[in-house]
């Protein structure tokens, strides 16, 4: 009875109740950087963002009270504490999360902003862990200004514009590779990168196109003269940027 009591005494209380703090801030932050995600439409939202950040925070934050474990019973723990080898771990096993979100679609790459952004916030707990909340606070608005209004910036700024495209046709009236950069040029693109690919027992054949262009373009007008290609199948025209 008394080792149950223990678990319940004031300086276990007390404890506990300076770890949940650590755990709210926690949550604020996470909530706030997943509210950013989710209101561009990306797949990992608030509750992702949020238990990462908790998640990352609990297992700092009850790292410095090694004498606390076990409710105080268990002698030699407070040699076992290592927070470094904490966070080693952490930011390890954010890592295959942060894999989890990163997709790949011919020469197009998604989701590298969001596993950053995973990483960052796993980052984060573990600075609130560790009782810095002012730099936490520091590197959650920079977090929250780079993902969100950077993007404006980004746009406005003079960039190179790359997109993925993908031609299919019968293999018998497949145009010459010629032909279709032709067609690129006329519209301002450069093919910065080919793949050819004949499937369906050798019945289609399909090409995957990088297109470069200095400037921003209006895509539309390529999409209208590639709906009049003869013997085109199917199309698909989408960004390259990850």
């Amino acid at each position: 009875m008394e080792i149950l009591m223990s678990y319940w005494s004031l300086g276990e209380l007390a404890t506990n109740g300076l770890i949940t703090l650590h755990l709210l801030g926690a949550l604020a932050v996470g909530c706030i950087i997943g509210y950013e995600r989710s209101y561009h439409g990306r797949a990992a939202g608030i509750r992702t963002y949020a238990l990462v950040c908790v998640a990352s925070t609990a297992l700092t934050v009850v790292n410095a009270y090694p004498a606390m474990w076990f409710g105080g019973t268990a002698q030699g723990t407070t040699a076992l504490a290592d927070p470094t080898r904490v966070m080693q771990g952490i930011m390890t096993g954010i890592g295959f999360l942060g894999a989890g979100v990163i997709m790949r679609n011919g020469f197009s790459i998604h989701g590298l902003s969001t596993a950053a952004s995973i990483w960052i916030t796993a980052a984060i707990g573990i600075i609130i862990g560790l009782g810095f909340y002012g730099a936490a606070i520091s590197v959650a608005v920079i977090t929250v200004v780079l993902m969100s209004g950077v993007r404006s910036i980004e746009s406005a700024l003079p960039h190179q514009e790359l997109l993925h495209l993908t031609l299919r046709f019968p293999a018998e009236d497949a145009p010459d590779t010629t032909n279709i950069q032709g067609i690129m040029e006329a519209h301002g693109y450069r093919v910065s990168d080919w793949s050819f690919h004949l499937g369906e027992q050798g019945s289609r054949f399909e090409y995957e196109l990088v297109l470069h262009a200095t400037s921003p373009l209006d895509p539309s007008k390529l999409v209208e003269t590639l709906k009049g290609i003869d013997g085109l199948l199917e199309f698909r025209l989408a960004p390259s940027r990850g």
